[in-house]
C-alpha cells in the first residue's frame, strides 16, 4: 500500500496563525501592509525603504531597517512571508520577544546591510538596490544550520557525505539560479550574520537578559500584551511563570484519597 501524503488541514494552519508570537505577528502585518500601500502611485514604497548602497549616509540610515519589509509585488511578498514565518517564529519562542525586538530592529538588518553596502558599494563600486525580507530568511537558516550541524553533522546524497551547515549556503546558490533577480550578494552577507550568530561570535550583541527582565517587569509586559513571549522562557516556560499550587491546602481524608485545594493564579497561560 502506498504511503499517503500529509493533508492540508485548516483547522491546524488556523490554530498555528493564532499562537504565532507576537514580535512575528508584528513584522507580518507590517509587510503585508506595506505591500498595500505600494499598489497606490502617489507614494512609491520601495523606492523609500529598499536598500540602495550609493543613498545610505547619516539621514537615510533608516533604509538599513526598513530594506526587508518592502517588497516588488504580491509574490514576491508571499514567498518571503511563507518562508519566513516559521523561522522567524521559532526564533521568538527560543529568545523571547524583547529580544528578538532588538536583534530584528538593530544588528541583524543594520550589520548585514552596511556590509553589502561596503562591498557594493566600496569594493564592486556597483549600486544594485536590494530589498524584501529574504535576507532575514537566509539569516535564520544560517543560525538552525549551526545548530542542526552540532547534532547531525552530515547528510548523505548518493555516496557523498555532505555537511549540514552548508544546507543554506546550497540553497542560496539555486535561488540565485532558478530565481531571476535575486541578490546573490544580499543574501550572502545575511548568512554571514547567521554563521557569526550561530557559532556564538555575535551573541554579544542580544542586550543582556538582566535589562530585559527588568524592562518586563516594570511594563509588565507578560500580562498587558497578547502572546507576548516572555525572556525567561527557557526557565518557565515559553510564556512565563506558570501558576502554582498551595500544597497547605491538600487534605487527607478518612478514606486515604486525595483531596487538593487547587490556589488559583493571575498568570496568563498561553497566547
Amino acid at each position: 500500500m502506498a504511503p499517503s501524503l500529509p493533508q492540508f488541514s485548516a483547522a491546524r494552519m488556523r490554530s498555528y496563525v493564532f499562537r504565532l508570537p507576537l514580535f512575528t505577528r508584528a513584522i507580518i502585518a507590517i509587510i503585508t501592509l506595506l505591500w498595500l500601500l505600494s499598489m497606490q502611485s502617489v507614494w512609491n514604497v520601495q523606492q523609500w525603504g529598499a536598500l540602495i548602497p550609493k543613498e545610505i549616509g547619516l539621514a537615510s540610515m533608516y533604509r538599513t531597517n526598513t530594506f526587508p519589509l518592502v517588497h516588488n509585488g504580491f509574490f514576491h511578498t508571499f514567498i518571503n512571508v511563507f518562508a519566513l514565518t516559521p523561522l522567524l517564529e521559532r526564533f521568538e519562542a527560543e529568545y523571547g520577544t524583547l529580544t528578538t525586538l532588538a536583534l530584528f530592529v538593530g544588528p541583524l538588518s543594520t550589520i548585514p546591510a552596511l556590509l553589502y553596502t561596503l562591498i557594493e558599494r566600496g569594493l564592486l563600486g556597483l549600486n544594485t538596490t536590494v530589498l524584501g525580507s529574504s535576507i532575514w530568511v537566509f539569516t535564520l537558516l544560517a543560525m538552525e544550520a549551526v545548530k542542526t550541524y552540532k547534532t547531525n553533522p552530515s547528510f548523505q546524497i548518493g555516496t557523498v557525505k555532505v555537511p549540514t551547515w552548508t544546507t543554506p549556503l546550497i540553497i542560496v546558490v539555486f535561488t540565485s539560479v532558478l530565481i531571476p533577480n535575486t541578490s546573490f550578494l544580499g543574501h550572502l552577507c545575511g548568512l554571514a550574520f547567521g554563521y557569526g550568530w550561530g557559532l556564538g561570535y555575535l551573541k554579544f550583541l542580544a542586550p543582556p537578559e538582566w535589562a530585559l527582565r527588568w524592562i518586563e517587569g516594570k511594563l509588565n509586559l507578560l500580562g498587558r500584551l497578547p502572546h507576548y513571549v516572555s525572556v525567561d522562557q527557557k526557565t518557565y516556560g515559553r510564556f512565563g511563570v506558570l501558576p502554582t499550587t498551595n500544597t497547605s491546602n491538600i487534605t487527607i481524608p478518612r478514606d486515604g484519597g486525595l483531596e487538593m485545594g487547587l490556589q488559583g493564579s493571575t498568570q496568563r497561560l498561553g497566547p
